[in-house]
C-alpha cells in the first residue's frame, strides 16, 4: 500500500530540489502518493495566503509531509511560513542530526551530534510591540509545559538512538527567569532518565565549545532561538547547510525539510544540492517505518560523495542538479540489483 505524504516543493530552487528527492526515492522502490501543495510566495500567487487551509488540511490528514525551502523576507513582508507551519501544526521538535558525510570537505571529522530546539515559543512567539517611536520590545516567552515537553524529547530521542549525554544550553546567568525555567525543566526531567549523562553549557561557552572541541556533544537541547543559531553552527562543522537533514515533529504531524535558504539567485538553472532535502527524506523514510531503503539511498548518495566525480557546485564540483541525481539513481539501481 503507497504511503500518502503532502509535498510541499517551495520557492526558489525548492521545487528543483524537491523534484530530486521525488525521483531519488522512487528508484528506491517505495511507494509514494505525493499531495502536492505551496506555502509562501507560490501559495500567495495562488490563493492569497502564505499558509493555505488546504496545505495544513493536508499535512493533518497524511501525518507526514516534506517540504523544500521557502522564502522568508527580511524586515518586512509576511511572517515566517517556517515558523508559522511549526505554531499552527503544533511541530513543537526541531530535529537536526549533524555529522560528517563522505567526501565532503570540514574541518572537523567524526562529528555526530544531534541538536534539539523546541520549535513553539521563546523571540519566535512574535509578540512585538513598538512602545514608543524608536523603541521596541520583544517578549521571550518561555513556558515550564513547553521546555518539559522538549527536554523529554530530547532525552526520549537519546534513549531510542542510543545516546550517551544531553547537554542543556542556556544563558540563564543572565535571563535568570525565562532561561532559569528552561533550565530547571530540563533538570526536572534529567532523573527519569538515569542511563543518559546530563550537563548544562552557557549558550556562549558552548559556541566556543562546539569549535574547539566538538566531540564532547551528543544530544543538545535548547530553547528556539538558540536552537536556531546553535544548528546552524553546528552544520558548518561538517560542511554547512546544504550537507544537514533538518525535521520538526509534533504529536499530530512531521514536517521534514531542507534547512537552507530558497536561493533564486541560482533557482530554475539546475545548480542547486539536494543533499539536504534528500537526507531529509530519509529522516522521513525511517519515521515512515522504510528504513531499508533509507539505507539504499544513503549508501547510494555517499558512494557518489566519496567518488567525487559528480558534485554540485557548493560541494567543489562542477555537476547539474540533474546529473547529480541521475548518478545517485544509478548508485541505487546497481545495487538494488
Amino acid at each position: 500500500m503507497a504511503h500518502r505524504v503532502t509535498l510541499i516543493p517551495g520557492d526558489g530552487i525548492g521545487p528543483e530540489v524537491s523534484a530530486a528527492v521525488v525521483r531519488i526515492i522512487g528508484a528506491a522502490g517505495v511507494a509514494i502518493e505525493w499531495d502536492e501543495h505551496h506555502a509562501g510566495v507560490t501559495a500567495v500567487e495562488q490563493s492569497g495566503s502564505t499558509l493555505p487551509q488546504t496545505l495544513l488540511d493536508s499535512v493533518l490528514a497524511n501525518r507526514v509531509a516534506l517540504k523544500g525551502p521557502v522564502t522568508t523576507p527580511v524586515g518586512e513582508g509576511f511572517t515566517s511560513v517556517n515558523v508559522g507551519l511549526r505554531k499552527t501544526l503544533d511541530l513543537y521538535a526541531n530535529l537536526r542530526p549533524v555529522s560528517n558525510l563522505p567526501g565532503v570537505p570540514s574541518r572537523y571529522q567524526d562529528v555526530d551530534m544531534v541538536i534539539v530546539r523546541e520549535n513553539t515559543e521563546d523571540l519566535y512567539s512574535g509578540m512585538e510591540n513598538e512602545i514608543v517611536p524608536g523603541v521596541v520590545a520583544g517578549l521571550k516567552i518561555i513556558t515550564a509545559v513547553a521546555s518539559e515537553r522538549i527536554a523529554r524529547f530530547a532525552f526520549r530521542h537519546a534513549v531510542e538512538n542510543g545516546r550517551k549525554k544531553v547537554t542543556a544550553i542556556h544563558k540563564a546567568n543572565i535571563m535568570k527567569q525565562a532561561d532559569g525555567l528552561f533550565l530547571r525543566s530540563a533538570r526536572a526531567v534529567a532523573p527519569e532518565f538515569p542511563g543518559i549523562e546530563y550537563d548544562e553549557k552557557i549558550v556562549d561557552n558552548a559556541c566556543m565549545q562546539l569549535v574547539m572541541r566538538p566531540g564532547q556533544f551528543d544530544v543538545l537541547l535548547l530553547p528556539n532561538l538558540y536552537g536556531d543559531i546553535v544548528s546552524d553552527l553546528a552544520a558548518g562543522l561538517v560542511g554547512g547547510l546544504g550537507v544537514v537533514p533538518g525535521a520538526n515533529l509534533g504529536e499530530k504531524a512531521a514536517v521534514f525539510e531542507a534547512v537552507h535558504g530558497s536561493a533564486p539567485d541560482i533557482a530554475g538553472q539546475d545548480k542547486a544540492n539536494p543533499t539536504a532535502l534528500l537526507l531529509s527524506g530519509l529522516m522521513m523514510l525511517r519515521h515512515m517505518g522504510e528504513r531499508s531503503a533509507a539505507d539504499v539511498i544513503f549508501g547510494a548518495l555517499s558512494r557518489v560523495l566519496a567518488a567525487g566525480t559528480t558534485l554540485t557546485r557548493d560541494l567543489g564540483g562542477s555537476a547539474s542538479t540533474t546529473a547529480f541525481t541521475d548518478a545517485v539513481v544509478r548508485e541505487i539501481h546497481a545495487h538494488r540489483g
